[in-house]
């Protein structure tokens, strides 16, 4: 099943002798179910593209596609921004970002209650067993190891039932060993529930974990490149 297509996109910054290509015509075709790595040296045009395709950032140009609904036309929104976000997006970043004054349970809870899919006490609850951190629903962030905030946060970015998770860097906080342990379980995600995960990284190390790898340089996007 088709989860993300997008035609098209561009975006520039600044104007003149200041003028940035940060997207010139990038197509990306996303598969339900899959795992891809966004790969490219700083100032590629990484961010901006996970930032259009969630919605953050409108692009110049270009169309996009969710689930078969067009969301983006002309690089504008032809849909409800943020229902889009909440019903079909879920969000990691190099930090976790969790509450500082919740424990892991609430935090999850919190993006339950946004989306109002789910009991919240109840989807919480299994995503923290399904990402091997129920044991720690009671612990406060600040209680967590760094690759244990991460899995909550995973937790909370699958809160909803999103058809896509845009991941930016969430590994670059972390050792190598819990790296990879997040990386796997964004694999895991991505196979077990159906969802389409994207994922921005640096780490060469992990790229066993991906269905596929894309390459970005100077806003053009190339790929993908398969894995075997």
């Amino acid at each position: 099943m088709e989860a993300l297509r997008a035609e098209g996109l561009e975006k520039r910054y600044g104007e003149g002798e200041t003028e940035v290509w940060a997207l010139r015509g990038v197509d990306l075709l996303l598969q339900s179910g899959k795992v891809v790595a966004l790969l490219g040296p700083s100032g590629a045009g990484k961010s901006t593209l996970i930032k259009v395709l969630g919605l953050v950032t409108h692009a110049d140009r270009g169309d996009l596609w969710m689930n078969g609904e067009r969301v983006l036309e002309g690089g504008r929104p032809v849909a409800d921004v943020g229902e889009l976000r909440r019903s079909h997006l879920g969000f990691v970043f190099q930090k976790a970002n969790l509450i500082p004054f919740l424990n892991a349970r609430k935090n999850v809870e919190v993006a339950c209650e946004i989306g109002e899919r789910y009991s919240p006490g109840k989807r919480a609850a299994e995503l923290l067993a399904y990402l091997g951190v129920g044991h720690r629903a009671d612990a406060y962030p600040s209680m967590l190891s760094g690759g244990e905030q991460q899995r909550v946060a995973i937790a909370r970015a699958l809160a909803n039932g999103p058809s896509l998770i845009l991941a930016d860097e969430p590994t670059a906080a972390l050792d190598r060993d819990r790296g990879r342990a997040v990386m796997d379980l964004l694999r895991r995600v991505a196979h077990e529930q159906g969802t389409a995960v994207v994922v921005v990284t640096h780490d060469h190390r992990a790229l066993d974990v991906f269905d596929a790898t894309y390459e970005m340089e100077d806003g053009r996007l190339s790929g993908p490149n398969l894995a075997a």
